[in-house]
This record gives C-alpha cells, sequence and structure tokens, in this order.
C-alpha cells in the first residue's frame, strides 16, 4: 500500500496558523473515490461529462450544476464568479449558462468572447474544465429560457443592477417587490437584457481525484476550425500526468 505523506495530519506548530491547522487537519481524497478507467471512455466529452453530472445527481451532491465561469476582466486580469448550468449540448460540446448582457461577466464576454469553466464535485473526487469560445443566443432564445424560470428568480432578473453599489439590503427588498407586482400585472414579461450564451469547447478536462494521488487526468482536445461551426467534432484525447 502507497503511503501517502501529504494525507498526513499534521498539527499546527510555531509559525503555522489555524487556518493551516484546520487544512492539514482534513486532507483531501481522503475517502472512497470512483474508478475511472480512461480506455473505455468515449469519443467525444459531451456524453462523458452528461454520464459524470448524473452520476453526480445520484451520488447526492449539492448542487452539482453549480459551475465557476472564468472570464477576461477589461483590466487583462481573470475573473470568476459561480452560476448555474442551464443545458448542454453533448454530441455538440456545448454548455449553455445564462446571464445578464448588462453585467460585469456580460461586458467582459462582450469585450472578450472566451471563457473557461469550472466543476467539482468533492463527493466523488471529480472536476471538469472547460475552455472555448463564447456566443450570445437570439433574443427569441433568450426570452423563451427566462420564461422557464420561477417568479422568484425571474423577478431578481428584472431587478437587474448586478454588482452595483447597494445602499441596504432594504433597497432591493424594494426593487424586487415592484419586479414581482410587474410579474403579477404580466406574467409575460421579458427582460431585454437577459441573455443565454453557449460556451463552445474546444478543450475539455476530466480529473479523476484518487486517494493514493494517482489521479486520472483525461483531455480532449478539439482543433479551432472544427470547434468554430458545422464541421465534425474531429475530438483528440490525451491522458495527462497527474
Amino acid at each position: 500500500m502507497v503511503t501517502d505523506s501529504v494525507n498526513a495530519p499534521r498539527p499546527a506548530g510555531p509559525g503555522r496558523s489555524a487556518v493551516a491547522g484546520l487544512l492539514f487537519g482534513r486532507p483531501p481524497m481522503a475517502r472512497a473515490l470512483p474508478f475511472f478507467d480512461p480506455e473505455r471512455a468515449p469519443d467525444a466529452p459531451g456524453p462523458l461529462f452528461a454520464d459524470w453530472l448524473a452520476g453526480a445527481f445520484t451520488a447526492g451532491v449539492l448542487d452539482p450544476q453549480v459551475v465557476t465561469l472564468s472570464t477576461i476582466g477589461a483590466d487583462g486580469v481573470p475573473d470568476a464568479r459561480a452560476l448555474v448550468l442551464r443545458d448542454v449540448d453533448a454530441d455538440g460540446g456545448a454548455w449553455v449558462f445564462a446571464i445578464d448582457a448588462d453585467s460585469p461577466k456580460g461586458r467582459q464576454l462582450a469585450a472578450h468572447p472566451v471563457a473557461a469553466m469550472t466543476l467539482y464535485w468533492p463527493a466523488q473526487g471529480r472536476q471538469v474544465r472547460v475552455r472555448g469560445t463564447v456566443e450570445a443566443a437570439s433574443r427569441e432564445v433568450s426570452a423563451a429560457e427566462f420564461a422557464t424560470r420561477s417568479p422568484g428568480a425571474r423577478a431578481a432578473v428584472l431587478v437587474g443592477r448586478q454588482s452595483e453599489p447597494l445602499a441596504s439590503l432594504g433597497e432591493y427588498d424594494l426593487a424586487a417587490d415592484e419586479a414581482g407586482r410587474r410579474l403579477e400585472l404580466d406574467p409575460a414579461v421579458d427582460a431585454p437584457t437577459h441573455t443565454v450564451y453557449t460556451l463552445r469547447a474546444r478543450e475539455v478536462e476530466f480529473w479523476q481525484g484518487d486517494q493514493s494521488r494517482r489521479h486520472v487526468r483525461l483531455r480532449y482536445d478539439r482543433p479551432a476550425a472544427a470547434a468554430g461551426g458545422d464541421a465534425p467534432a474531429g475530438w483528440e484525447r490525451t491522458l495527462l500526468w497527474p
């Protein structure tokens, strides 16, 4: 049996913070994890992602559809936030999400239509990384997606002003109540800046953690010519060193 000294709990010693003590006291991957055989993986990443996502739901992972989306800020520095995955085109290798086009994220994507998406499911020690180009859907598609949301979610979108300074939570409550009344008067009301985006992957990596640090990493790459349109996917698979 391989002994991993990194996994061994370490007490907080001189010069080590209490936070470090917590970190060393609860090592990652110290549990039974699923087995992943890259030799049996499909030829394209979409079906494998769908299988892993379904497995995360079955395993009781909390909010497995929550992803971290990383974009490029106006200052050229990466910026990231968590949001909800709305759909996956498994055959086309595309990941779908929706945000406000007037939000910081929306403005960043307008200036630099590229992004990276990261998912981590702790219970299974699984991570998925997606990188590629981003395109906005039509107004009709975005409006239809907005209509599928709960009244509370639609009211929050109608409030808008995401990331702007807020004087108090009471100010938000008043705006949310007003948005709720708008929905009651007109249930078909649309949010013009609510936009559906599609991340068309050029690279997708699957990472299966292992208690002994024999992690398995499988990367799918698609040439730029194939990633941009209706051309065949042409995915290439590469096994990576952990």
